[in-house]
């Protein structure tokens, strides 16, 4: 499983809890289509820290990285040094 469905899984399982209500593409801004909330967006910083092993650093904790599937994959995979899964 890659970074981003790893991650769609865990918001689509987790903050959305199963809803098939809300859909969204990896491009879609979680604040903008309201998706996730600040609480939601904590508990995606603990769930990326768990599940790839590495710790957030408040100043990382941006929109450039946290505010979409794609941006957040782009961003795991930065920190990981540039492994694609």
């Amino acid at each position: 499983m890659d970074y981003k469905e790893r991650i769609r899984t865990y918001i689509l399982e987790n903050i959305l809890l199963g809803s098939t209500e809300k859909t969204f593409a990896d491009d879609d801004s979680f604040l903008e289509k309201g998706l996730i909330d600040s609480t939601g967006i904590l508990e995606l910083v603990a769930f990326i820290e768990d599940e790839f092993g590495f710790d957030v650093a408040d100043d990382e904790l941006i929109p450039d990285n946290f505010d979409s599937v794609g941006r957040l994959a782009m961003y795991v995979q930065k920190k990981k040094g540039g492994a694609g899964r």
